[in-house]
């Protein structure tokens, strides 16, 4: 879900609108020179804007700036289900200049204050509603992989495949490890692999999630396991960016070594 900046924080950066904007620019990826050569010889060039000052030209350039970060944030409302008209922001930036506000300063801070909590509140429904159908999600997926041959499934609820076997030592949950891994939500989107950075993981065992911690210790160096791991054993109904809540996680995993204990962890990208 995108992040919302609430209306009552519009308000507090108005002042900020040209840093803000400056931010936004630098973002921005940077169109292809082909692309940019292209245009240019299709399009009319554009009359040069002219201004009585430079005082007046950076006016107006903090207006442009301002009216481009708000419509952008009222796009996000938007998505959210607000309906704010743009016409009416504009009127309350044009009375507010004008010395007429429709609104005392108290109404205004009343209302942003009551938008903040409209917002808060869809925002918390959205977030249990995903989160809801993500245990579903995870619960229908578990069911389904445990049918399968060769999977075990452990009293904690994990859920394991050995796909190939080591010979090695089993590691305690106290050793610190070297694998390399992908793990992948149930509907295939890859959220993190040490494959794709070419560095195997080394972190100490107990320092991962609970499905992890349990998981490896049943691997001999030297084997690769596949591993879906309820939330309860991952990271719960806390989100992030990349992994959402109540999330059931697929891993594969290969132990390559147990690292001994005078050698410091490298990577912890799994924690």
């Amino acid at each position: 879900m995108k992040p919302v900046l609430k209306m009552s924080v519009l308000a507090a950066t108005i002042l900020l609108a040209v840093g803000c904007q400056d931010e936004k620019a630098a973002e921005t990826k940077p169109a292809e020179p082909a692309k940019v050569e292209q245009v240019a010889a299709e399009a009319p060039a554009a009359e040069a804007a002219t201004f009585a000052s430079e005082d007046d030209k950076a006016a107006y350039a903090i207006g442009a700036s301002l009216a481009q970060y708000l419509s952008a944030n009222l796009d996000q409302q938007k998505e959210l289900g607000l309906d704010l008209s743009r016409e009416q922001v504009v009127a309350g930036v044009s009375d507010v200049f004008a010395g007429k506000s429709r609104l005392t300063p108290e109404e205004t801070q009343k209302t942003l204050q009551a938008l903040d909590m409209r917002v808060a509140e869809i925002v918390k429904t959205k977030a249990e509603a995903e989160a809801a159908k993500n245990v579903k999600a995870g619960d229908e997926f578990r069911a389904e992989f445990a049918k399968k041959d060769g999977v075990v499934k452990t009293e904690s609820g994990l859920l394991y495949h050995i796909d190939t076997e080591g010979k090695g030592e089993k590691p305690a949950a106290t050793d610190t490890v070297k694998v390399h891994y992908k793990g992948t939500l149930t509907d295939g989107t890859e959220f993190d692999s040490s494959y794709k950075r070419n560095q195997p993981a080394t972190f100490p065992l107990n320092q991962v999630i609970p499905g992890w911690t349990e998981g490896v210790q049943l691997m001999p160096v030297g084997s690769k396991f596949t591993f879906v791991i309820p939330p309860e054993l991952a990271y719960g109904s806390q989100a992030n960016p990349s992994i959402p809540a109540n999330s059931t996680l697929v891993f594969e995993v290969e132990l390559l070594d147990i690292v001994k204990a005078d050698k410091p962890a490298t990577d912890a990208a799994t924690q």
